[in-house]
């Protein structure tokens, strides 16, 4: 399997130290040296031979030998993502024979599903096959200007604005958050009193604690800003310096990436050819990305009638994309429904979220209690990957009880 990192432009890092990968960073106050890792207990690459990459090229350790090839955007990762598997495996052709699956989480839901149709239809023409069977993505961008609309629902049914901001949002605003007439003040004036609501809740995760993190945009009243979309941009890009951050903060581990990644021990064990990379940063600038794909549905509908497996996850404390967006998209798919909606359960009977079962091989399960990235819950997440690919059901028979499940 490949796992990619959103942003775009943030490193692989993330993924094999912080969110399902083999190790984490250990969790202690930084005091100059090269922070430690640990054995993940939950890692996904127990059942999976897993890929991180770096792209677009320029992230992370990634580097091109030419202008030309650090050219970024939605199709050129894409492409940039599909030569590299195949080269890849041609270099280790014992992989060759292995199930491969696509998958990532965040802004990767852009990707995931071009790079997987590319796979596809690749395996007419060129080598090595790559014995593909499916795809999976958490909490992912997919329709590029909704995500603002459902923020603001979202942030109604958690109880984080009144009943009545919400209805003068809507009436307002028209109900349109994504693309803000400048001209219409009432809407704007009721934004900047949304905004206000939410300053202080941590989008990637609403049940984590809020910490102030130098990278962030400046919160700020709209100002020429026209989307709420545009504040959330660069959220997670690292800064040069440590801020006085808990460590009960989950950008706590980034920061510790930063240092490690740039320690020239590690770098030397890791093979980074030197002269290339300067300074890591665990994103990068967006400045010169071309977003070229706005919307992915098609390519989850070319999938499906290819009788690709699929598994979409989402973290319900999850703002940055909540679950009302991906579930909103996967029913205007209009699948049939072959499992109706049930929870699903650790070997010790503890809801671990809800799932539902489409015909077109499609899963899509909540995560209780997660946020945007697998980092903040691993055990649900490993659970979850662990039965899916390995072809088992979600649901499980209680120990202490036995309860029929119809739908909720």
């Amino acid at each position: 399997m490949t796992w990619l990192i959103g942003g775009p432009g943030c490193s692989a890092l993330s993924g094999f130290a912080v969110e399902i990968g083999p190790v984490n960073f250990k969790i202690e106050p930084y005091n100059g040296s090269t922070p430690q890792l640990i054995l993940n207990p939950h890692s996904w690459t127990k059942k999976a031979s897993i890929l991180f990459i770096d792209m677009p090229v320029g992230t992370g350790f990634s580097y091109a030998r030419t202008p030309q090839g650090l050219k970024k955007g939605d199709l050129v990762q894409v492409q940039q993502n599909h030569q590299f598997l195949r080269k890849w495996l041609t270099d280790h052709p014992e992989f060759i024979p292995n199930p491969f699956y696509v998958g990532g989480d965040s802004y990767s839901g852009i990707i995931i599903p071009p790079l997987t149709q590319a796979i596809s239809e690749g395996n007419k023409h060129l080598f090595p096959a790559i014995n593909l069977q499916g795809y999976i993505e958490g909490n992912p961008f997919s329709v590029r200007r909704t995500v603002n609309n459902y923020r603001v629902h979202y942030a109604h049914k958690m109880s984080f604005i009144s009943d009545e901001l919400y209805e003068s949002l809507k009436t307002s605003c028209k109900g349109e958050f994504e693309s803000i007439d400048p001209t219409n003040l009432e809407c704007i004036k009721h934004v900047s009193t949304y905004k206000k609501c939410v300053s202080r809740i941590s989008l990637a995760c609403i049940m984590c604690p809020y910490c102030t993190d130098a990278s962030r945009a400046p919160e700020n009243t709209f100002g020429g800003q026209r989307s709420l979309y545009d504040t959330s941009q660069n959220l997670f890009l690292a800064p040069r310096v440590l801020p006085p951050l808990s460590l009960d903060c989950d950008e706590y581990k980034y920061y510790l990436s930063y240092y490690w990644a740039n320690d020239d021990q590690v770098r030397k064990a890791l093979h980074i050819r030197e002269g290339t990379v300067e300074e890591w940063f665990r994103c990068e600038s967006k400045k010169d990305y071309q977003f070229d794909i706005t919307n992915v549905l098609p390519y989850h509908v070319n999938l499906s009638s290819k009788d690709y497996r699929s598994l979409i996850f989402s973290g319900d404390h999850d703002m940055m994309v909540p679950i009302l967006d991906t579930e909103a998209w996967i029913k205007s798919l209009n699948y049939s429904i072959v499992d109706e909606w049930r929870p699903w359960f650790d070997d010790e009977d503890q809801v671990l979220g809800y799932t539902r079962t489409f015909a077109n091989n499609m899963t899509f399960a909540t995560i209780k209690g997660g946020g945007h990235t697998p980092q903040t819950m691993q055990y649900q997440t490993s659970i979850m990957f662990n039965r899916w690919i390995a072809r088992k059901s979600f649901i499980k028979i209680l120990k202490n009880y036995v309860i029929q499940f119809i739908s909720c």
